[in-house]
């Protein structure tokens, strides 16, 4: 739990709470007041204003420090200039909690920064918390509490809690939600975060017995340690938690000298986290909401694919291809299956999957019941679909819904009924489907087949345990050049390329003969990273040749950079073109260590074809990045060539991960490329390594 979780529960559950501001002619104080009237608030509400003047039917006093007995939560919506005497008056009656509706602070530049970290200081030297500044509150729709500033309307209580870092877009989600019948637990609004912030109502909701799922809103992580302990808080506790987060355009990409910091970005960064985690990051408010109502309603999912039906043959195509789309699995029905569907369809149906159930089901519904039973006896299905759309009044449709809940009832896998396109879905028609007992989705097809592969994922890769790495002690060397970089590499287990350090043109030649053919010649200078630029590389060098490739080298060297200490130049025996990857390790400043696996050479920079984990891996988890390479066909034996021995692959690349792990702390980016690959011959033929400051 952190520190902030006690506190969080007296703001949830306030017992009073004073509208501090409250006037008549106030939007905000009138939707506070109405929401807790209309969520029948029990508790105190003390209104807060100047004139004393009475606020609707409520007395009123004309100051925080004249409120008598005790305050949970304070609604402050004053301006931001009033906030620092109003946070002093309640330190002085001992509040617990304020929420800051104002803007005005951290947002608007320095002296706003001040002004925020003045506020926030204050109220913890007085043991009181903070939700905002420019925030709206909080609602909690399981008790019947709330401090939300705008109109909050026809929201079915449920087990799903929003937490949003914009007010605005926690609103957002919650009516689309309501337009669903979805049901919350609780909505909060964390604003600037100058104290409690997204993590710590995430580790609130992890433990609350009310909430199953939740749903964050991020623009900016904040503390990403925080947020790291209460999702793996939430995962432990078997709590999915599904991530909307801004920010995945290339500008906000990182720039860094090596290729790996501009390949990997703040926002894939964030993506691997999440995946580490266990955290779903989706890329819309339907897809978050349809994502946590699935699991809300099915919890886990076993092994295997998805199985759908649909009364039109159209249908059944839009299924397969939106499925292939979104990396949907559609299991392959077994014989046994195919053989009890065929009871169940005419005789010009076909047992495919998606099932086409044909227009013999709107003559006789419980075709539906039949087939639906069978798909949930599939062995190798997970879940259930049944894609169906009806108007509100329909009494074949609830027919139908019927049959259908009846097929899936008390079977192996779960079943689900979708709609094919987005509708908004009623009170009564949601309690329908539920009495039915059918789990409905009225998102459409996309979005439904979005959050199916996204509850798959999940389930799929629980997270059990802490995945950053331990405590290592800080790395003793620092090689300075390729080839003592590449020999550091080697003494920790890491397959590399034999090279010889030569400092004479006659030195050359011999270190080319006794390679016994080819050899690749590169200049050894702790200053020069990029050696290829100015003529710092020569391949395919025969014996003979070296001597000369020598002197050229360090000739061209020299004319480029003559700041440059040039120690000599490496020989190494040339090798057969295999596939070349990369491997890159950087340290984002935010999640730390973190890989990056793609085809090597130039096209690592051309495709941007690359996969990401958070650091440390397992040999599984290297299989699955390389699995998601666009290039991965190349590994296999491309057109007739040599395929790659993958276990070798996967272990080498996580020696080069724990490699660059006992490198830490000090090391900010190790690069391999290429790390050659032909059958079982993998090695590391460059390395590139940068180092923090030592200070």
């Amino acid at each position: 739990m952190t520190e902030a979780a006690p506190s969080l529960a007296t703001l949830l559950r306030a017992r009073s709470i004073a509208l501090v501001g409250a006037t008549e002619r106030s939007s905000w104080a009138r939707s506070a007041y109405e929401n807790l009237r209309r969520m029948d608030y029990a508790g105190r509400i003390v209104p807060v204003n100047a004139s004393g003047a009475a606020f609707f039917d409520l007395p009123s006093v004309p100051s925080c420090g004249a409120i008598e007995g005790e305050i949970d939560v304070a609604l402050l919506m004053v301006p931001s200039k009033a906030i620092p005497g109003v946070i002093g008056e309640l330190a002085g009656i001992r509040a617990k909690n304020a929420i800051l509706l104002s803007s005005g602070f951290a947002e608007t530049g320095e002296e706003g920064v001040a002004l925020q970290r003045d506020i926030v200081e204050s109220a913890r030297r007085a043991g009181m918390r903070l939700l905002g500044p420019n925030c709206l509150g909080f609602v909690n729709f399981t008790d019947g509490v709330a401090a939300w500033t705008t109109a909050v309307r026809d929201v079915p209580r449920g087990s799903i809690a929003i937490v949003s870092q914009s007010g605005a877009t926690a609103s957002y989600i919650c009516r689309y939600a309501a337009q669903q019948q979805v049901g919350l637990s609780a909505m909060v609004s964390t604003g600037n975060e100058g104290d409690l912030g997204v993590a710590d109502a995430l580790d609130h909701f992890a433990a609350d017995p009310a909430t199953k799922v939740i749903i964050l809103f991020i623009e900016a992580v904040r503390d990403a340690a925080a947020l790291r302990r209460a999702a793996l808080s939430a995962s432990r506790n078997g709590k999915p938690v599904v991530v909307l987060k801004v920010g995945s355009s290339e500008a906000t990409a990182k720039v860094a000298q090596a290729h790996t910091g501009s390949i990997v970005g703040d926002d894939r960064v964030f993506s691997a986290a999440c995946r580490a985690l266990g955290m779903i990051r989706v890329r819309s408010v339907e897809e978050a909401v349809a994502t946590a109502a699935l699991l809300d309603s099915l919890g886990p999912l076993g092994e295997g694919g998805l199985a759908a039906m649909a009364i039109s043959g159209g249908i059944c195509e839009v299924v397969a291809d939106a499925a292939e789309t979104h990396g949907v699995e559609l299991c392959a029905f077994s014989d046994a299956t195919r053989a009890a569907l065929a009871s169940h369809l005419p005789d010009f149906g076909t047992s495919h999957n998606p099932l086409d159930l044909t227009g013999a089901a709107v003559l006789k519904p419980d075709i539906f019941e039949g087939a639906a039973r069978e798909l949930v006896a599939e062995p190798s299905a997970a879940l259930a679909a049944a894609i169906f759309d009806m108007p509100e009044e329909d009494a074949f449709g609830l027919k139908v819904i019927g049959h259908i809940g009846h097929g899936f009832a008390g079977a192996r896998a779960p079943g689900v009924v979708m709609s094919i396109a987005p509708k908004p879905v009623s009170p009564e028609y949601r309690a329908q489907v539920r009495e039915a007992g059918v789990t409905f989705l009225g998102c459409g097809l996309d979005v439904g087949l979005q959050a199916i592969r996204n509850a798959f994922a999940w389930s799929r890769r629980r997270v059990q345990d802490e995945t950053a790495p331990k405590h290592r002690a800080p790395a003793t060397e620092r090689p300075a050049t390729e080839p003592a970089l590449l020999q550091n590499l080697a003494r920790r287990g890491v397959s590399v390329v034999p090279g010889e350090v030569v400092t004479d043109s006659a030195s050359a030649a011999a270190a080319a003969r006794q390679a016994g053919g080819p050899v690749a010649m590169k200049i050894v200078s702790p200053q020069i990273a990029h050696k290829s630029d100015i003529g710092g590389v020569r391949l395919n060098v025969a014996g003979v040749e070296a001597a000369e490739a020598f002197d050229r080298i360090i000739a061209d060297c020299a004319a480029a950079r003559p700041d440059a200490t040039l120690e000599g130049v490496v020989v190494s025996p040339m090798r057969e073109r295999g596939v070349e990857l990369f491997v890159g390790v950087t340290v984002d400043p935010q999640w730390g260590p973190t890989l990056a696996l793609g085809l090597g050479g130039v096209w690592i920079e051309l495709l941007k074809d690359t996969s990401l984990r958070l650091l440390p891996v397992s040999p599984a988890d290297i299989v699955e990045m390389l699995g998601e390479l666009k290039a991965a066909r190349l590994l296999h034996g491309y057109r007739g060539s040599e395929a790659v021995d993958i276990a070798r692959l996967a272990d080498e690349i996580g020696r080069i991960a724990d490699a660059a792990l006992d490198m830490m702390p000090g090391l900010q980016t190790l690069e391999i490329n290429p790390l050659s690959c032909r059958g079982g011959r993998i090695e590391a033929l460059d390395a590139l390594a940068e180092w923090s400051d030592p200070c």
